[in-house]
Parts: C-alpha cells; structure tokens; sequence
C-alpha cells in the first residue's frame, strides 16, 4: 500500500486533528509534531536540504498512524529516485506501506541504524530516525513542497473534510 495511498485513507479512518501553539506547529492527536525548517510531501514525508544534501524521512504524524514500526527496507546508496516514486517500506503492527522521496536525486547514504533499530522513526522521526541522504538531482522541486504552516494547514483540511 503506498504511503500516498494510506496518507489519504488513514487520515480520513483516523479523523486527525491538527492544532499550533505560539512556538511551533504540533497535530493535537497524540502530540505529532511539525518542525519549522523542513518541507513536506502530501503524502506526509519530510526533507531536510542543507548543503548538497537532503535528508528524508516521515512525519511524525506518518509513523504515529502506522503504530510500532518493526521493519524498514531501504535502497542502496548510488540509486535514484524520482519526485513521488516509491524508495523503500516501512513495516508496523498495523500495515507496510511505500515511502515515497519527495524529490529526485542519487542516494548518497543510507540510515543503517533502522535496520537493527526501526523503532528509531517512532521515537525520533526527524533526527535518529532519518531514512536516506539524497543529493537532488532538481533543487527547485523542493519549492513544491510545503513549509510547516502550510503542512498543518493541510492536516487541518484533510480532517475538516471528513
């Protein structure tokens, strides 16, 4: 099941709600939160781009609906992968689902901690528990992505609309 896929039908299955304080964006449900600073994909993964590189991983809001994560199964360093292309999984208690890269670019690391360790992208999504290192391949594609407001803006319409 693609993370785009399960982002649309587990958000309307869960009724998520989002909400923000006066320093950072947080989704109220189970205290998910949004980081200033990085760009979102609808389908709830995140890029860090400093430098050459872009870090991705998923949302907090992604591994919190996904529950316990037991597997992760991640590309090689040296492939490519395309905006909105699958580039591994990510197995729970609950379901697999694809992860999809945000942007394009060859992967130039991979988080080799996830794999004796996948609970890392429950405990810590956006620090231990990054998922790969790409260099993009077409930097402007992160101009599509959204910023925090917009990314809670866009959980907060995907609850209002079911």
């Amino acid at each position: 099941m693609a993370l785009r896929l399960w982002a649309s039908s587990t958000a309307n299955a869960l009724r998520i709600s989002c909400g923000t304080n006066s320093t950072a964006f947080y989704l109220s449900r189970s205290f998910s939160s949004v980081l200033d600073g990085l760009k979102y994909s609808e389908s709830h993964e995140w890029v860090k781009h400093e430098g050459p590189v872009a870090t991705i991983g998923i949302t907090d809001h992604a591994q919190d609906h996904l529950g316990e994560v037991v597997f992760v199964d991640l590309p090689e360093t040296g492939v490519s992968v395309s905006k909105g292309g699958g580039f591994g999984a990510v197995e729970s208690v609950k379901a697999t689902s694809d992860v999809n890269s945000p942007i394009s670019g060859e992967v130039v690391e991979v988080n080799t901690k996830l794999s004796g360790a996948p609970g890392l992208i429950n405990s810590s999504p956006y620090e231990e528990g990054w998922m790969i290192k790409v260099k993009p391949s077409n930097p402007s594609e992160l101009e599509s992505l959204m910023g925090s407001k917009e990314y809670t803006k866009f959980c907060e319409d995907e609850n209002a609309a079911h």
